[in-house]
């Protein structure tokens, strides 16, 4: 059993993504990041950095409790697990390369994106240029390598097209104002379109559907998302 923390955000959905592919039984345990629940000390000692997904598998290494935070450290901790979506030996170096492009490139910087141009002060025009323009670069790469390949690694669906999927799913918000988010990039289209046809695709994003989770944006929310935007309280 694997117990999954989860909130509807685009990392935990690379984690539903591939669980459901894998047909993994896990439970789903909701951590309401916008009432500050990752902050709490019984999750801190899950997840150090306070950001959900995690996990704590039940049935670890030598059949020992163990858990993994950090949604591409999760995603290659259950590939190989489970020894799915691995893809071939000779792939592993692209593997791990693409996946680190994804972790530390695209999906931050789309998540720098989603901040400034919805949720900072207005009048910081720097920074939203900065962030808008930075994730169409990481997004023209990826079309790029898209052009002659039907998926990112090698010859199969890897955790490569999980983790991008996540991130993609959500262009429409990084890609604030396009009426087609995807239309500069019709090889990231393509693609994401085979994939999200997917079965798994439609049960991850059912997900914690009966959960309710906080959608008020008020202070407790800004403080909960954005802890450093305020004075450290006594």
């Amino acid at each position: 059993m694997i117990c999954f923390f989860y909130h509807p955000t685009p990392n935990p959905a690379k984690i539903s993504l591939f669980l459901e592919e894998a047909g993994l039984e896990y439970e789903v345990v909701p951590v309401d990041t916008s009432k500050g629940q990752q902050h709490g000390p019984e999750f801190r000692r899950i997840s150090p950095n306070g950001k959900v997904p995690a996990i704590v598998d039940l049935d670890g290494p030598g059949g020992r409790s163990t858990v993994v935070f950090d949604s591409t450290a999760i995603l290659i901790y259950l590939a190989e697990k489970t020894g799915r979506f691995l893809g071939q030996d000779h792939d592993r170096p692209q593997l791990l390369s693409w996946l680190l492009f994804l972790g530390t490139g695209l999906g931050p910087f789309s998540g720098q994106a989603v901040h400034f141009q919805y949720a900072a002060p207005a009048g910081l025009d720097y920074a939203v240029n900065r962030y808008r323009r930075e994730v169409e670069r990481h997004y023209k790469v990826l079309d790029d390598h898209l052009s002659d390949r039907e998926f990112i690694v090698g010859n199969e669906y890897t955790i490569a097209d999980i983790s991008a999927w996540g991130w993609v799913d959500r262009a429409s918000r990084v890609m604030k104002g396009a009426e087609d988010p995807l239309a500069l990039y019709p090889n990231i289209k393509r693609w994401f379109q085979e994939v999200d046809a997917r079965p798994a695709v439609t049960r991850a994003r059912m997900v914690a559907s009966d959960v309710e989770f906080k959608k008020v944006n008020d202070e407790e929310t800004q403080r909960a998302l954005f802890p450093s935007n305020f004075p450290p309280t006594a």
